[in-house]
């Protein structure tokens, strides 16, 4: 259909709108864009919608919820965020909008770019090739921690070990897990273990925490570290959603510091029971043969009587290996007693009770240190306050006049420190130490 002579066809609004958005979309790759976050809201079906605004501008949002439900952030107005977003057109009401896939800090977005460009890199030189990654021991003796001393990621390891493998002997190499000096510390620390070679696998791990925290570990020094370390190295950082470079060159990921120490360590309860069947065939086994070993020690002495030194040597034979086998197994059982009992000493020593008895030792020892200083102290400025009183006292015009002197004034009130200066029958006063005389001058002389 045409109007008048024109040759432009009429298009329905559903096909132009489109049209328009497939040109948008196929023109608009993923972008990243960056404004202050408005009119946001969310109803009941999980969505998020919102609006990107900067000084001359706005663009409509649009956040379904099985995206929104791994976004770190709580969205709210006026925030500045960066989002990955497709443009796309919204052809009921003819609106531009993004589709948003990932939402961001603005300052977590900037991180965001610089973790991308690092992965990219250090894929494409082969460090995170699936061939690199070393297969952790079936059975470890120790393992290395790189963590935080005081976090609650060592905590959750340690109690993890101890429930699935007591007798796994624990290394724990202190590092900070944040801040500037984090990833210096932690290279240290996995530089440390491959100088040592005393621990068949590594864990590094750290609790959860912000972009900004997890920073250290998408340092390049760290990946290599990794790599260059002797032992196989499990990653448990952050939570299950949390991915850091340190991840990719681990040689396994774990989602948490907790799952990270199951991925090293054997499960007791999974073994344990297999333990105990094996010990059980290996007594019947020995039974066995023991109950074989004397029928035919039986069927030996009822063929051959003659000469009885052989069934007696035989028999003494036998009763020899029974007790090498009984003493073998007793051995067997000292030195696995010996073990736990080692196991068991080690755990008393690192048992933060001990730890704490020490402190509150050493408080006390430095309390009775303070209350000698602050003795001394007052001893000291007692007397330093006797001899200021001592001094003062020798000042005292009143103790000068407790030696027989006296203080005389003219009629006036004035001092006299002069004879010139009082007349002949001029009435003067005198001051002593107990009370006042008033005298008349009868004579002066110079």
């Amino acid at each position: 259909m045409t109007i008048g002579n024109s040759q432009i066809p009429i298009l329905t609004v559903s096909a132009l709108n489109g049209a328009v958005r497939e040109i948008i979309e196929g023109n608009f790759p993923l972008l990243r864009v960056e404004g202050e976050l408005s009119n946001f809201s969310s109803p009941g079906s999980g969505h998020w919608y919102f609006s990107l605004k900067d000084a001359r501008a706005q663009v409509r949002c649009a956040m379904f919820r099985q995206r929104n439900t791994y976004t770190r952030i709580q969205p709210r107005n006026g925030m500045q965020v960066q989002v990955l977003a497709q443009p796309t057109l919204y052809e009921g009401r003819g609106d531009f909008q993004l589709i948003v896939e990932q939402l961001l800090d603005a300052g977590e977005g900037e991180l965001q770019a610089r973790f991308a460009a690092l992965r990219e890199k250090l894929a494409t030189e082969g460090l995170f090739a699936p061939e690199l990654k070393r297969p952790l021991p079936r059975w470890p003796l120790r393992v290395a921690v790189v963590t935080s001393a005081s976090g609650a990621a060592l905590h959750d390891i340690r109690v993890t070990l101890a429930r699935r493998w007591p007798m796994l002997a624990v290394m724990v190499y202190p590092v900070l897990v944040q801040g500037d000096q984090a990833a210096a510390q932690i290279c240290t620390a996995l530089g440390r273990i491959a100088n040592r070679q005393q621990e068949d696998v590594a864990i590094l791990a750290r609790g959860g925490g912000s972009a900004e925290d997890l920073w250290c570990f998408n340092e390049e020094s760290v990946a290599r570290a990794i790599r260059a370390c002797s032992v196989p190295v499990v990653t448990g950082i952050g939570h299950e959603i949390d991915f850091t470079i340190a991840d990719f060159a681990g040689d396994l990921r774990a989602a948490t510091p907790t799952a990270a120490a199951e991925a090293v360590s054997p499960d007791r309860a999974e073994w344990l029971p297999q333990v105990q069947a094996q010990r059980r065939q290996l007594e019947q086994s020995m039974q066995r043969t023991l109950r074989d070993t004397t029928q035919r020690l039986d069927y030996l002495r009822l063929r051959l009587r003659h000469p009885g030194e052989r069934v007696q040597d035989a028999d003494r034979r036998l009763r020899m290996a029974c007790e090498a086998l009984r003493q073998s197994m007793r051995r067997r059982q000292d030195e696995w007693s010996e073990r736990l009992l080692v196991l068991q000493a080690r755990r008393l020593r690192q048992d933060p009770r001990q730890r704490l008895q020490s402190l509150n030792e050493m408080l006390e020892t430095r309390r009775a240190t303070l209350i000698l200083a602050i003795d001394k102290l007052l001893v000291s400025a007692e007397a330093q306050q006797q001899q200021q009183v001592t001094a003062l006292r020798l000042l005292d015009p009143l103790a000068v006049l407790q030696r027989g002197f006296a203080v005389l004034r003219d009629e006036s009130g004035k001092v006299i420190f002069s004879s010139k200066s009082v007349a002949v029958h001029a009435q003067i006063s005198a001051t002593l130490a107990r009370g006042t005389l008033v005298c008349e001058v009868v004579k002066t002389s110079d």
